[in-house]
């Protein structure tokens, strides 16, 4: 059982940088345990505040609910003490709670909750989602502000008087008028966390909006460099966030660019060309072919020089 109640949770995930780890296969595509333990154990020797297990940049929609499940107990298992593991919730509202309360047993301290599968929905239907999440378990929720739900600062409003487990949402969208709506409604009562892809490009901005904190996918393969950039961040020391963009974070987000679902496919690149393989992605992704990579590794060396 976790050792996190949601108000811990809430009160942790702020405090540093947040990651979600790729999720490691074998060339055969299946799910690869001992990789991903020694992953999340590299990790978490770095101070982060928080581990996403089997997010979106570890490939949560192609895993299955079983699977889903294991890699939340694998990360559990690895992460030591004190770095809380966020699970997966998501498609319709029955696997939701599933695999909310599959997430509860094996240990997980947090729930993410994705957007339901396909179809769009009003805003009743997108809230009545979420309550039944969240009261099917104990643990901290964050709604996850993308794609087919995007939550009205009304809607936000509503559940976070009717949900005391709701801790925080994560903002995919970039919608600024939407994330200032709902922080100045909101305040404290929540925490924010930056999601879009690539969040180390809206980190200042999303900062004097009051996000706590945001999401690094290059913290999987670059972790002293994420770290950098956040602590620059923090700082408010424009000049070197601004140096850091230039130097790695916009070419790499030009290289990221090229291709659809690429956001996915470039960290799990950056795992090849540090030396720490996590295998392919599973379809309907699709890898970097050659000479992306190459211009990746030539990008990643310019940082470790």
């Amino acid at each position: 059982m976790s050792d996190h109640t949601p108000n811990d949770l809430a009160a942790a995930l702020p405090r540093g940088l947040l990651s979600f780890p790729v999720t490691y296969f074998t060339q055969d595509l299946d799910f690869d345990p001992a990789g991903y333990a020694g992953h999340i154990e590299r990790l978490s020797g770095h101070p982060v505040a928080g581990l996403f297990a089997a997010g979106g940049t570890g490939e949560f929609f192609s895993l299955t609910p079983a699977e889903v499940i294991t890699v939340v107990q694998t990360a559990v298992r690895s992460a030591p003490g004190g770095v809380p593991i966020l699970a997966p919730a998501g498609r319709d509202t029955g696997t939701a709670i599933e695999l909310a309360r599959g997430a509860e047993q094996a240990g997980a301290d947090g729930i993410l909750l994705f957007p339901p599968y396909l179809t769009e929905s009003e805003q009743d239907g997108l809230a009545a989602h979420v309550r039944a999440v969240c009261r099917a378990t104990s643990l901290g929720v964050i709604i996850y502000n993308r794609g087919n739900a995007r939550y009205a600062p009304g809607t936000v409003e509503r559940l976070a008087a009717d949900c005391p487990n709701l801790i925080g949402i994560k903002d995919g969208m970039g919608d600024l008028e939407q994330m200032t709506q709902i922080y100045a409604r909101m305040r404290e009562r929540l925490i924010y966390v930056g999601g879009l892809p690539t969040a180390e490009v809206f980190a200042l901005p999303y900062r004097q909006l009051g996000l706590s904190t945001y999401s690094s996918a290059i913290f999987n393969f670059v972790p002293e460099f994420a770290c950098r950039f956040f602590d620059a961040v923090n700082r408010d020391d424009h000049e070197s966030v601004y140096r850091m963009l230039g130097g790695f974070v916009l070419p790499f987000v030009d290289l990221r660019n090229r291709g659809k679902g690429y956001a996915v496919s470039i960290v799990k690149a950056g795992m090849r060309a540090v030396g720490h393989p996590a295998g392919p992605v599973r379809p309907p992704l699709t890898d970097l072919d050659d000479h992306e990579f190459a211009e990746l590794t030539a990008l990643i060396a310019k940082i470790s020089d």
